[in-house]
């Protein structure tokens, strides 16, 4: 379902953790540098008028953002707040989306290449979706679909009650594709994250953007202290930092490009990606993550397609690690 499971690759392979390149997980590897958080910070409960929402809300241009414990959190509770329904989730994509609306009762539809086709607007109106998940970019795919497409989608959904769950985790890089303009639109629903761009997954942090009813219902199902007040200093801290974000903007699509050339050059020409991660289709992606695994360099193995996801390297050495990696495979 996700990356990051170093622990269970370092006993398994018998290396230890230090001795590991993490490219499993599509998060920046030079992430915001958090400094330390004030000591009053830990001592007191969590403020809701510390500024976190204001400054997300400038980051974001957008008005009304519900923070929350990581967009993983919105994933969970949007499936409770509608009658079960039909939901139409992209075929390969995050996997958590498609587990969460099972769980709450719903019909999954699985989309292939996340297009939902018939499924808007033609046949009988109970082969209908009622809900559509877009993971924009997709995760691992990299595919993207154009704002004027996602709006047209909802206009659909929206005219029978429906909604449009736009997941935006890697949309930092490119704000301008972003759906956050038309946010107010009944059914539009938006979830960002401080988790990729960021890389501050541990922290946990992430937001729900949503119609005013809507949110609120998600407020008040989520309860007080959604995110404990360190997380919610270091997020405020984090999206306030202007320069540090422009420095990202055009350092991460450059290392991508580096990342998708490197590949490519030992038989690996990525399918697709984003500024943060390469996806390569490969028939032998299990014996290939496995055997830079036995070079202590984890990558995400996906079994249907059968894909590796490969993260940025964090500094030079990294890189260097896994050039000669993939050249100790040359491709096959």
């Amino acid at each position: 379902m996700h990356g990051g499971r170093l622990r269970e690759a370092a006993a398994r392979f018998g290396r230890p953790l230090e001795d590991w390149i993490d490219l499993s997980t599509g998060i920046n590897p030079n992430g915001w540098p958090v400094p330390a958080v004030p000591p009053g910070v830990w001592a007191r409960l969590p403020e809701d008028d510390d500024g976190l929402e204001v400054a997300a809300e400038r980051y974001y241009a957008a008005s009304g953002a519900l923070p929350l414990a990581g967009s993983q959190a919105a994933i969970r509770l949007l499936p409770t707040l509608r009658p079960p329904g039909r939901v139409g989730i992209p075929e390969v994509g995050y996997r958590e989306h498609a587990h969460a609306w099972h769980r709450a009762g719903h019909r999954v539809i699985s989309l292939p290449d996340g297009d939902p086709g018939d499924w808007l607007d033609d046949g009988p109106e109970h082969e209908r979706l009622d809900v559509l998940v877009v993971i924009n970019p997709n995760n691992p795919t990299g595919r993207r679909w154009p704002v004027a497409t996602l709006l047209d989608r909802h206009a659909h959904l929206a005219a029978r009650g429906g909604w449009l769950v736009v997941d935006e985790a890697f949309m930092d890089v490119t704000p301008a594709e972003s759906v956050l303009p038309y946010l107010g639109r009944p059914g539009l629903v938006v979830l960002r994250s401080l988790g990729k761009f960021f890389g501050l997954a541990g922290a946990r942090v992430g937001f729900l953007f949503a119609e005013p009813e809507l949110r609120e219902r998600a407020a008040h199902a989520l309860g007080p202290w959604t995110l404990s007040g360190p997380s919610r200093w270091i997020a405020r801290s984090a999206l306030e930092d202007r320069e540090w974000q422009s420095a990202m903007r055009a350092a991460l699509p450059s290392a991508s490009e580096r990342l998708a050339e490197l590949l490519s050059r030992r038989g690996l020409t990525p399918a697709g990606g984003t500024a943060l991660f390469q996806w390569v289709r490969k028939p032998q992606a299990e014996r290939f993550h496995e055997r830079l695994c036995e070079r202590g360099i984890l990558t995400r193995l996906f079994a249907q397609p059968a894909s590796l996801r490969f993260g940025l390297p964090g500094c030079e050495a990294e890189w260097e690690r896994l050039e000669h990696a993939l050249a100790a495979l040359d491709g096959r």
